[in-house]
């Protein structure tokens, strides 16, 4: 991969996972800590653990396909787990 999409997607890294069937199961077994979602997206982006790198990860994408602003706006779950909405 020479740039930051793929196939019409983002590519994420290693700390970040595209959503897909699987990864949707992982979330719903509780493997991840953090939800990925946009503002008028049904289904989520991506899934992470919520760390530092996640974030910084999370930015670098942010910074490679032009945005201007980077901002998270975390909600925590009853679970404690959290749902992040990028923007």
């Amino acid at each position: 991969m020479n740039g930051p999409r793929e196939a019409g997607r983002v590519r994420l890294g290693a700390l970040i996972h595209f959503y897909s069937n699987e990864t949707q199961t992982r979330w719903d077994h509780g493997d991840f800590q953090v939800q990925l979602v946009q503002r008028n997206n049904p289904r989520p982006i991506g899934f992470c653990d919520g760390t530092d790198a996640d974030v910084a990860e999370l930015r670098e994408i942010a910074e490679s396909e032009g945005a201007d602003e980077f901002a998270i706006e975390k909600k925590t779950l009853k679970t404690g787990r959290e749902v992040w909405t990028l923007g």
